[in-house]
């Protein structure tokens, strides 16, 4: 088993203008003259946390992270009903992170991300190829509107009652309907508890999905700060009843673009929230992609997948 390395902490931190009244925070950690690395947080709508700067080692790496819009240390927080979310859009993050790339002085950086920091890191790359060194990838996600339905209908299939329960909680959707669309309709309205129990009810059934790998220990939509949950339900049915704003299918066919570009994926087979073929397709369209299988691992991966993923960037640092 391999150890993360020591906690360590943020040498700058800032909030970065992006227009549209809105503020991104990011921060930087370990060697200022290290390889610049840049970690995509999941959700979308979760925010960057400690953990995470833990996988590199501090001696070898520059580590830039950012809270998406909206999210996290972001301003305007999507907790707010105030906030706008018309500017929060997967072009608008791609546009962010190549604007503090820019501002940090960076030329080219590895993205590392997992879940939908995948997708965006994903989309981030193929749009921008040259300003890209490698790619680590833990549970992957594309986001395809196929994948969105596996979540929120077919892997209800293995968890029928709860998922009648998480219908219900969208009254008068029909069972073959836009149950993602009817949630992000709920967290616009106007009263405080129906955009509540929009939020309880879809984090309880995120934890559902995830209960077969946390045995019950732990809840991790449940579990959070209640304006973290408002952000991240609101910010997610937001991303998911607009397909990400992604041409269905697009990651998986222009991932030619990737082509030079070195990329570790790393995905549980056990997988209920993103199944693997997701990463079997993209490792087959991506020729410079190695795709490691972890047998007894899920969404939320585990010692093994740790140990892939810290494998994989100590490799890289090593080739700078």
């Amino acid at each position: 088993m391999t150890e993360l390395y020591p906690p360590i902490e943020p040498y700058d931190s800032g909030m970065l203008d992006v227009g549209d009244g809105n503020l991104v925070y990011w921060e930087a950690c370990g060697n200022p003259e290290g390889k610049p690395a840049v970690v995509v947080h999941g959700g979308p709508g979760s925010g960057c946390g400690p953990g995470a700067r833990r996988y590199f080692d501090p001696d070898r790496y520059r580590v830039v992270l950012f809270d998406q819009r909206n999210c996290g240390r972001s301003t305007p927080h999507a907790s707010e009903p105030t906030t706008d979310m018309r500017h929060n859009t997967t072009g608008h993050l791609i546009a962010d992170m190549e604007r503090l790339r820019e501002h940090l002085g960076i030329e080219r950086w590895l993205l590392y991300g997992g879940s939908w920091g995948s997708t965006l890191l994903l989309a981030y790359a193929e749009e921008h190829p040259r300003r890209v060194t490698e790619i680590v990838v833990s549970s992957v996600t594309t986001t395809r509107r196929s994948e969105i339905d596996w979540l929120y209908r077919g892997v209800g299939r293995f968890f029928p009652e709860q998922w009648e329960r998480f219908l219900a909680g969208a009254p008068g959707t029909p069972r073959d309907g836009d149950i993602v669309g009817a949630y992000a309709r709920l967290m616009e309205h106007p009263d405080a508890g129906v955009r509540n129990k929009a939020t309880a009810d879809w984090c309880t059934w995120e934890d559902v999905v995830l209960s077969g790998e946390t045995k019950g220990a732990s809840h991790p939509y449940g579990d959070r700060p209640p304006s973290d949950r408002l952000a991240l339900v609101r910010i997610c049915s937001h991303y998911f009843s607009h397909g990400a704003w992604l041409e269905e299918g697009a990651l998986l066919r222009d991932a030619d673009r990737l082509a030079g570009i070195p990329g570790v994926l790393v995905h549980g087979r056990l997988d209920m929230s993103g199944p693997l073929d997701t990463a079997w397709e993209l490792a087959r369209a991506w020729p410079d992609a190695e795709l490691i299988v972890v047998e007894d691992a899920g969404h939320l991966g585990g010692t093994t997948t740790r140990d892939h993923v810290r494998g994989a960037l100590d490799r890289f640092a090593a080739d700078a």
